[in-house]
């Protein structure tokens, strides 16, 4: 049976997700909102960059000409003539790579934009790049180029290798190659990326609506000869990714019919969804910006006021910790999770102690 959250629980959180059913559909179903509740719940709609496609939901509904769907339009007239920016951007980073032997792989942005129905509704900013080993300092050296600081690259490696588990001769080997403009675009192939969209969503605690509507996305409009099993991977793996369709099911109503992973779907831990709903009605400016920059700890050693205040900033959400201990999402308490990355990264920092010191603080 599908989760449905009381509407007195975590109702911004719940709104969030109301808004955003089935929106990466051609034909969405009709929103179940009022258009006092778009109104509670459009600030953070456009926060989670999820303005775009909740727009494509409304735009035919009766709440259309309301004063919230008319932001929400604005935000994809926006994100529609930026998109056409970043596929310029995509086309010359592209080239300018290949110019000189490094051939890259798009992973998410536009590679899972270019699935949804309409240019815009995907709202992404960087280029997310992975290239062979052996070439990251080409790349990066081609892409630190003064002429090039207007291209958002992120060449993400750590990333792929700790969670995604796929060697990058086996990444390529399963690219494609897709049209965009004037040239062709090498992306992660649909087995691959839907488990790094998947495990990434989890990574950062699923902060962002928009990501699990990729899932759900990508799960409904897989090619036919999707190899599930290679999707899935190892059995960690394959459990936390079956969690993240789960969650794009129970939560935004994403069709797991016909899939391996329906069973596990809809038999989540009970503390997963309510947390879930929690981070999104959250208006803590961490979990708005998931990528929001902290600065060292050691920048606070002498502010103590201040250094606790980033310390609570830094305590681990536990789905990001359950992961980045590579834990089960079971029904144990998360708490020991938590604890364990935070015990890891004091570790790292009192290591770290005898280089800060001979740093600003000396």
């Amino acid at each position: 049976m599908m989760f449905v959250p009381p509407r007195n629980c975590t109702s911004r959180g719940r709104l969030v997700a109301d808004s955003l059913t089935g929106a990466w559909r051609h034909s969405p179903p009709a929103p179940e909102l009022s258009a006092e509740e778009l109104e509670l719940v459009t600030p953070l709609l456009i926060s989670a960059g999820a303005a775009a496609v909740a727009w494509w939901k409304l735009r035919q509904s009766n709440l259309r000409t309301s004063a919230a769907a008319i932001k929400l339009q604005q935000e994809y007239k926006l994100s529609t003539l930026e998109a056409a920016v970043h596929e310029k951007d995509i086309e010359q980073v592209f080239t300018l790579l290949r110019a000189e032997g490094v051939e890259p792989i798009l992973i998410k942005g536009w590679a899972i934009a270019r699935l949804y129905p309409t240019p815009g509704l995907r709202h992404y900013s960087d280029i997310d790049l992975c290239v062979h080993p052996d070439k990251i300092p080409l790349a990066e050296s081609i892409l630190s180029r003064p002429e090039n600081n207007k291209y958002f690259v992120d060449l993400i490696h750590d990333e792929v290798d700790r969670y995604y588990i796929t060697p990058w001769d086996e990444l390529f080997a399963h690219s494609q190659l897709v049209r965009l403009g004037e040239i062709d675009v090498r992306v992660v192939g649909a087995e691959d990326h839907l488990r790094l969209l998947c495990i990434h969503l989890l990574k950062h605690g699923v902060s962002s609506a928009r990501w699990l509507c990729d899932i759900g996305l990508a799960v409904e409009n897989r090619p036919a000869d999707f190899d599930w099993q290679r999707c899935l991977g190892e059995r960690r793996q394959a459990d936390w990714v079956a969690c993240a369709i789960g969650l794009a099911h129970q939560l935004l109503g994403a069709s797991v019919k016909n899939t391996p992973v329906a069973d596990r779907a809809m038999r989540l831990p009970k503390w997963l969804i309510p947390q879930v709903l929690k981070r999104w009605e959250s208006t803590d400016a961490r979990y708005l910006t998931p990528y929001k920059y902290h600065a060292p700890m050691q920048n606070y050693l002498r502010r103590p006021v201040v250094a606790l205040k980033a310390l609570r900033h830094r305590w681990p959400d536990p789905i990001e910790a359950t992961i980045w201990l590579r834990g089960s999402f079971d029904e144990l308490p998360r708490l020991p999770f938590q604890l364990g990355v935070c015990f890891s990264r004091i570790a790292k920092f009192i290591a770290n102690l005898p280089v800060a010191g001979r740093g600003p603080l000396a």
